[in-house]
This record gives C-alpha cells, sequence and structure tokens, in this order.
C-alpha cells in the first residue's frame, strides 16, 4: 500500500520567515572585516554593515529613511481643520435648506418670513457661533434641520473616536439608548481610573467593567494596565492634535465641541477621562505639537490615528538607530514596523536581527581580556580563506601566470593524507576516501553497496612536506602614507591571506609579520588585523630589517625568504645611545645616514641569503630607484602591483620562492 503523509497548511503568523533563505555570514564577515582592518573596532564595524545592509538586504538606515519619508508624507499631506470644514458644510447645507423653504412657503406671515431671512442672513462668520445662535431656531424645511442635528451628532462621534478608535463609525446613525450606553460608559471608566488612581480598584472590578462595556475596547486588553495604556496612547496624540492647530481653529473647535450630542455632558466626561490618563501616565507626549502643510482635511478621529501614526514612526526611528546603550536589534518593533512600512520591511527587518545574533553567536567575535570585542581566531582563518582564494583569482587571472592553485606541492610525500582544501593539487588518497565515503553512508543509514556516492568532505589528499622549509618574514610599512593613500587594508589584507597560506600549505615554514612606521616592531596577525592606521610619520625600514635579521639568525636550518610592502623611501633609522636604549631619528627628506644604515641592514640579510622581493606601492621617482637599487644589492626583485592587487602579487612570489628559488621570472605586476 502506498502511505499517504498529511500535510496542514495555516495563516503565516508573522514569526520567522520558513521560506527564507539561512543566513549567509561570509559576506557580513567580509564587511565587517574590511571596517575592523580599516581601523573600526569590530563592534562598531558590525553597527556599520547592519546599518547598511548587504547585497539583497536592506539595512538599518534604509529602513529609517523610509520611515523618515512617511512621516514627512502624512505631514505634507493633511490639514487639521477636517471637523471644522464639515461641520461648516452642514450648516451651509442647512441654512440653504431653510432659505428655499422660507422662500416657497406662501402661507407664512411675511413678518416671520423677513424676521427669519434677516436671522439667517446675519449670522455670525465663525462656525461655532452661528451653531449657539441656531441652537433654539424653529427649523422649518425638515431637511435643514436634519443637517443642523448632523453637526452635534459628527462633534459627538468625532470627539469619542479621538479617545476609542472607531467609535466614528460605530455611532453613525446612533439612537438615543446608543448614547446613553456610551455615556454610562465613560462615567463607569472614569469612576474606575479613580478608583485606581487612589489604590483601591481590584482585578474584580476590571472584569466587572470589561462584562459590561468590553464591546467598547476592540483591543481586548487583558488588565487595567493594558486599558490604561491604550487610552491614554490615543489620548495623549488627541492633545498633541489639540495643539497642533492654530489658536483660530482650537478655539472654534473648543466652542463647537459643547454641543456636542447636544449636551455639554459628553465634553465634561471627556476632559475627566484626559485628566485621569494624564494623571495615571504622565511618561505619555501630552504636549507636543507638528506642523502640516497639506490640503486633505483630518477629522479628529483620523487627525488623532495620524498623530499616533507619527508617533509609532519617531519610535520606530529611535529603535533603527540604534543610539541607546546596549541596543540590539531585537529592541526594533517588527510588529509597528509592519505596520507602517509593510510586510517587506519587516522581513527585512528580521532578518538583519537574525544576522546580528547569528554573528554574536557564531564564534566569529569574541571578548578579549580587555574587554574589547574583536575578531575570533575562527573569524581570522575564514577571512584568510576568503582572502586567499581572492588572491588565487587573481593569480590565475594575470596572463602569461603559471597556475600555482596555491598548493605548495613541490615537495615529497609524507605516506599521511589529510582533508582536501581548496586550491590543493595533491592526488588523492584513493583508499581513505572510499573508506570515508562508506562510513558516511553507514552512518546515514544507507547500504554503500547500492550504490557508493563521493562528496567533498569525503575527499583526502596525500600530504606533502616541502623539500625546502622557509622563515618568511614580511615586513609592511605603516607609515602614514599608507593610511592617506587608500592602502591600509590591502596591506592588512595580504598579510592575512600569506598569512593563511603559510599556516594552510606550509606548516613547517615560520611566518614574522613586522610593521614599521617610526619605529618597527613584531605583530601577531589578529594585532596587525585589528591596527588602526597610524598618525606617525616615519618610514623606519633599517628597524624592520633589523628585526628581520634577528628572525632569520634564529631559524639557522630554514631558508630565509624577504617580502617588503612600502610606499615610500627610508625617513628614519635607529641611534645607539648606550644604556639610553635605541631612538628613532626622522629626516625628510631622507637623509644620507639614514639610507646609509638601512642599506648596511639589508647586506646583512644578503650575507644570510634571503630570497628577497620588494613591492612598491606609487611611483615617486625617489622611491623607484632606492627599491630597485636596493634589490640589485641583494640579488631580489621589484614588482610594483596596483593596490588592489597586492595580495596576489605578494603569495605569488612567495610561491615562486617556494617552488623555484632561483627563478627569477614571474609574472609581471606593472600595469
Amino acid at each position: 500500500m502506498r502511505h499517504h503523509q498529511s500535510s496542514r497548511y495555516g495563516r503565516y503568523d508573522g514569526g520567522p520567515d520558513p521560506l527564507a533563505p539561512p543566513i549567509d555570514l561570509s559576506e557580513a564577515l567580509d564587511a565587517v572585516a574590511d571596517d575592523v582592518m580599516a581601523g573600526y573596532s569590530p563592534a562598531q564595524a558590525l553597527r556599520e554593515f547592519l546599518r547598511r545592509g548587504g547585497r539583497t538586504m536592506a539595512g538599518l538606515d534604509e529602513l529609517a529613511g523610509r520611515v523618515q519619508q512617511k512621516r514627512r508624507d502624512l505631514l505634507n499631506r493633511h490639514r487639521l481643520d477636517g471637523t471644522l470644514q464639515e461641520a461648516k458644510k452642514l450648516l451651509d447645507e442647512a441654512v440653504l435648506e431653510e432659505r428655499k423653504q422660507l422662500a416657497r412657503d406662501i402661507r407664512m406671515d411675511d413678518t416671520d418670513r423677513a424676521f427669519r431671512e434677516m436671522q439667517l442672513q446675519n449670522l455670525p462668520a465663525s462656525t461655532a457661533a452661528a451653531v449657539t445662535e441656531l441652537a433654539d431656531y424653529d427649523w422649518q424645511s425638515d431637511t435643514a434641520r436634519r443637517a443642523f442635528e448632523e453637526i452635534k451628532d459628527l462633534l459627538g462621534r468625532e470627539l469619542l473616536d479621538q479617545r476609542f478608535a472607531g467609535m466614528k463609525n460605530a455611532l453613525e446613525n446612533a439612537t438615543e439608548q446608543d448614547r446613553t450606553a456610551i455615556a454610562a460608559m465613560l462615567r463607569d471608566l472614569n469612576d474606575l481610573l479613580d478608583k485606581h488612581a487612589r489604590g483601591e480598584d481590584t482585578p474584580e472590578d476590571f472584569r466587572n467593567f470589561m462584562a459590561q462595556h468590553g464591546d467598547q475596547f476592540p483591543e481586548d486588553p487583558k488588565d487595567i494596565d493594558e486599558l490604561i495604556d491604550a487610552l491614554a496612547e490615543r489620548s495623549a496624540a488627541a492633545q498633541r492634535m489639540l495643539r497642533s492647530m492654530s489658536p483660530e481653529q482650537r478655539e472654534e473647535l473648543m466652542a463647537l465641541s459643547a454641543q456636542a450630542f447636544g449636551s455639554a455632558d459628553l465634553l465634561d466626561q471627556l476632559n475627566r477621562l484626559d485628566a485621569n490618563l494624564q494623571g495615571l501616565r504622565p511618561g505619555e507626549d501630552w504636549t507636543g505639537a507638528e506642523q502640516f502643510d497639506g490640503d486633505q482635511g483630518l477629522g479628529l478621529g483620523d487627525g488623532t490615528g495620524v498623530f499616533q501614526d507619527l508617533a509609532e514612526l519617531d519610535q520606530l526611528s529611535d529603535q533603527l538607530s540604534q543610539s541607546a546603550p546596549g541596543s540590539t536589534l531585537s529592541d526594533v518593533d517588527v510588529d509597528r514596523l509592519s505596520r507602517q512600512l509593510g510586510d517587506e520591511a519587516a522581513a527585512d527587518a528580521r532578518t538583519l536581527e537574525r544576522l546580528e545574533k547569528a554573528l554574536r553567536d557564531s564564534g566569529l567575535l569574541q571578548r578579549g581580556t580587555d574587554g574589547d570585542v574583536r575578531l575570533s581566531p575562527k573569524a581570522v582563518r575564514k577571512l584568510g580563506t576568503t582572502l586567499l582564494k581572492d588572491a588565487a583569482g587573481r593569480l590565475s587571472g594575470r596572463q602569461g601566470q603559471r597556475d600555482t592553485r596555491l598548493a605548495g606541492a613541490a615537495g615529497e610525500l609524507t605516506g599521511s593524507s589529510r582533508a582536501w582544501q581548496y586550491g590543493d593539487v595533491e592526488p588523492w588518497d584513493v583508499t581513505q576516501t572510499v573508506t570515508n565515503a562508506i562510513s558516511r553512508m553507514v552512518a546515514e543509514g544507507r547500504n554503500p553497496r547500492t550504490g557508493l556516492r563521493i562528496e567533498v568532505a569525503d575527499v583526502e589528499v596525500q600530504e606533502t612536506e616541502a623539500r625546502t622549509q622557509a622563515a618568511v618574514a614580511l615586513l609592511v610599512d605603516t607609515s602614514f602614507s599608507m593610511a592617506a593613500e587608500g592602502r591600509w587594508v590591502p596591506m592588512k589584507r595580504t598579510a592575512l591571506a600569506l598569512h593563511h597560506l603559510v599556516a594552510t600549505r606550509f606548516r613547517g615554514d615560520q611566518l614574522q609579520l613586522v610593521q614599521f612606521g617610526r619605529y618597527a616592531q613584531r605583530v601577531d596577525i589578529d594585532e596587525l588585523t585589528a591596527l588602526p592606521p597610524m598618525r606617525e610619520q616615519g618610514t623606519n625600514l633599517h628597524h624592520g630589517l633589523m628585526l628581520a635579521t634577528r628572525f632569520f639568525r634564529q631559524h639557522p636550518t630554514l631558508q630565509p625568504v624577504l617580502l617588503v610592502v612600502t610606499d615610500g623611501e627610508p625617513t628614519a633609522h635607529l641611534l645607539h645611545h648606550g644604556g639610553s636604549g635605541p631612538e628613532a631619528w626622522f629626516s625628510y627628506p631622507p637623509d644620507r645616514e639614514t639610507l646609509r644604515a638601512t642599506i648596511a641592514e639589508l647586506d646583512r640579510v644578503g650575507r644570510l641569503g634571503a630570497e628577497t622581493t620588494f613591492f612598491r606601492l606609487g611611483s615617486d621617482p625617489g622611491l623607484v630607484d632606492f627599491l630597485a637599487a636596493m634589490a640589485r644589492r641583494v640579488d631580489g626583485r621589484v614588482v610594483a602591483p596596483e593596490t588592489e592587487d597586492l595580495g596576489a602579487a605578494v603569495v605569488g612570489e612567495f610561491l615562486r620562492t617556494r617552488s623555484h628559488p632561483s627563478d627569477r621570472s614571474g609574472p609581471d605586476w606593472r600595469d
């Protein structure tokens, strides 16, 4: 019998998107690492990436910009006199219909007709004053009477809609019984709030109130605090709307409001409600105001909704700014974002939150003993892999360049095997590869006899070791010009790629990284990665060569390889003052003694038999001549790559020296 599997479908609940692709950390890690190498702290770099977003993902800045655009659209689209204009329209309609009735009623006494026409002719310009004056008028036209009564009904519904969303529509064509029920609800609500303010209410009081009036509260609050929060938010928005009107509009509206439902009791209860809510929730914005410049009139209820939208947009703007100490993307109210900007914006925010959490939980960032967040060794290795792949791509793309594949295979088989890694060209260990595939299929519950499938993770290659192990000194210029000319990050990416190559392909080699500015010092790869741009002047190649010489002498059995990355002539060298320790002497233009000391130290390196390559960044004639002369002294090379090709150039030169030490040919990096 065929087995049928049932499935259930339901409405998407707005949680994590089950169809969303898995979070790809590689783009984020590359961006964070670039910013770290440019001088940002990892925490700052992560924030900057989240602000910018990725290739297919909106960042915080874009979302914040859309929030601000919607805010501007609301202010530029609307004006606040909608209720006043609607009341005036109804008043004009009532007066016009009454005049028509007076003109065609031939049975009316002429004196009475003249008096009424004069009364209508001399109505005040103010709508509120006119409505007040006509409050006791004996309308002759039924149509006019209904239009006038609708003014009072409109004001009552609008005032209620300001505090209770949806009341304007719910009370359309309301009966006297409906109005009585609303009045009773307001009195009971105010009594409950008074009792709560005194601390005398009980949960039973709230339940009794909701049992009697719950149909007026579609938000379905679970307790009195939820009820107060919802009411206070809308009431505060109503107050901000009132304060945003001109003094004339505000005065007109307050005078008209006294006519609501033909009774002053409604306005009294609403004023009492506002006072209660302001006392219970003083933290709401009760005094703000906005400037509207549009032409679409807003009624009191709709206007209050717009002010609530503006408040939500302001809150979202604060959340998206991530400016509060300790703020994370989990602070962003995704439901509000969806309500204001749509589901796509909410999905982008959820993706950013997932990405932030994944980066923090991935182990790619860690907190050091000094408390600072930094790239973890795992992140450095992952970034090194990426940079090495990039260098491989650039190497294979150079015209006439041999396909080295970064394998480091110029060695003897060791008899052991290891997992295949990107770029390996060593022969497969077929026996171990097949064994791995069989073991994996058995662990997965499959029978290898039905067909053996080899996956990439199964492949192992025969391990080799280089015939000649090397001591590699990479000297990188960290003077001010490197940062000023945009060479700081490429320099660090180069060091990281070379470090990863030696660590993964030439495990028997020793690598030392040396930075040289006014002084030189040995640095670990994570220190160099996090090093901010140096603002000191000085290119002390003399000191850097001294450290390289010391390193080579510490490894006398290894082949010395010297790689120097610089963009300027030496402008500093060390002076020794006996017991006071060395001091850097700086001079620009380069001092003759600085050049003499640098050349003397290079000669010491040359006597050790070091394979030497200078990587020249820049085309200053003095630098060109100096490095050419330096290379000739030690039978070395000078390559001049473009800045973006620096990593591939250094890696390529290293591979050349490791595979063919006597080969002085190689790719032409002069563009």
